[in-house]
């Protein structure tokens, strides 16, 4: 067999497992009822498939042969260590006889299976973090030193949070299941909440040389459209828009170097309008419901942004009323800052300056490279030059993002000049 024949059909395996892996897993999860189960029988689908597809051909559904090749490693797997354990035995019995009248997963029942994940992932019985942790890493597909980095977290931490979180699972037999309809809404926050980081993490990233991780984002919205499908809720339509939204921009976010470009200086005509109209029509439908939450507010916050055909026609009155209504509905640090930033665009940099202050002076922030980054924008802007410097560097010395570092550096040299 030829070295390109090989190499082809490893290139096929890399490209199926990057954007069906998860897909897979899902549907293996639901199979095996276990998560570590059905981890193994994926790298075993995928080590078989590397050598039998380039024998013997890609087949014409990859995913149902990587689900049915993962399950039959998975059975044959249990039946070698019943020989040590006989409580196994009856278990590959039990998945054989499935495996024999199991139907091939179809597109509809493997997103299905996905959904289930995710409010497996997502159990109100787990931890917060541990939610987040277990869904970055079996929805998603990160790794644990991706996961433990988007959050500033050691990895080792991470990694037993994620081993707690599936112990859990196993031990409260927590069903692997979408909720039924009346229970789906108490559920619901968490799993909004989750798919929202997942997306920040995705739009902005936390750490390292690009500005952006699509993949990230590009699932959350996946995700959350699966969702809206299911349950058309005020706060899932808000979510929806707002990532939507939000991403309507990452094209202009960045030049082809990949330095960082602010909002005010994006070139427009690069934003994504198809995205704008969906996220528009969402934030109306949510805001028409009067039965909103903080999501569908920060989505219509960002169609303001949308609508304005450049930065000056910005209508920075009704952002600073939307964001009043937030910082009512959900206190927070953050909602000043932005809310301050809005300000300082209606009524001039020092008003904005002075809230900003306040905010830092109880403590709030201090560790946050954002609020002191607009800190030293609006000093520079009111030739405080020696103050910006000070707030620039501090930024500086807290954000781990590459672009961000060197944008941050470029203003600094232009305060040197």
């Amino acid at each position: 067999m030829s070295e390109n024949v090989t190499e082809r059909a490893s290139e096929v395996v890399e490209r199926v497992y990057r954007t069906e892996s998860r897909r897979v897993l899902a549907t293996l999860i639901r199979l095996l009822g276990s998560f570590d189960l059905a981890e193994e029988a994926l790298h075993d689908a995928f080590t078989a498939a590397v050598e039998q597809w380039t024998r013997d051909g890609v087949p014409d559904n990859p995913r149902a042969w990587l689900v049915s090749a993962g399950r039959f490693k998975a059975i044959d797997r249990i039946r070698r260590r019943a020989r040590f354990d006989a409580s196994l035995a009856e278990l590959a019995n039990e998945l054989d006889a499935d495996a024999e009248i199991a139907p091939e997963p179809t597109d509809e029942s493997v997103e299905d299976d996905r959904l289930r994940l995710i409010f497996t992932c997502c159990h109100p019985a787990l931890p917060a973090d541990a939610q987040v942790a277990l869904t970055l890493r079996e929805v998603c597909g990160l790794t644990t030193e991706e996961i433990a980095r988007a959050f500033l977290t050691a990895a080792s931490t991470v990694a037993q949070r994620i081993v707690r979180a599936k112990n859990k699972i196993r031990d409260a037999r927590i069903p692997y299941q979408v909720p039924s309809l009346d229970e789906l809404p108490d559920r619901l926050e968490s799993v909004l909440r989750v798919i929202y980081l997942v997306f920040n993490e995705g739009y902005s990233a936390s750490s390292g040389t690009a500005l952006t991780r699509h993949d990230l984002s590009g699932e959350a919205i996946r995700v959350g459209r699966l969702l809206f499908e299911m349950l058309p809720e005020p706060e899932v339509m808000g979510l929806l828009a707002l990532m939507l939204l939000q991403e309507s921009r990452r094209a202009a976010r960045s030049s082809p170097t990949g330095e960082l470009i602010l909002l005010d200086d994006q070139d427009r005509s690069r934003w994504n309008h198809d995205q704008i109209a969906q996220g528009s029509a969402l934030v109306e439908r949510a805001l028409a419901s009067r039965r909103f939450g903080p999501y569908t507010l920060q989505a219509a916050i960002a169609a303001v942004h949308a609508e304005a055909p450049d930065a000056a026609a910005t209508d920075w009155t009704e952002i600073v009323g939307l964001y009043d209504v937030l910082l009512e509905m959900v206190p927070s640090p953050v909602v000043e800052l932005n809310r301050a930033v809005a300000v300082a665009m209606r009524d001039g940099p020092a008003a904005g300056l002075r809230l900003i202050d306040a905010i830092l002076e109880r403590g709030d922030l201090a560790d946050y490279h954002l609020a002191h980054s607009a800190r030293a924008e609006l000093c520079r802007r009111l030739g405080r030059r020696a103050e910006a410097r000070a707030a620039f560097e501090r930024a500086l010395g807290l954000t781990r993002q590459e672009p961000e570092r060197r944008f941050l550096e470029r203003r600094l040299s232009e305060l040197t000049i």
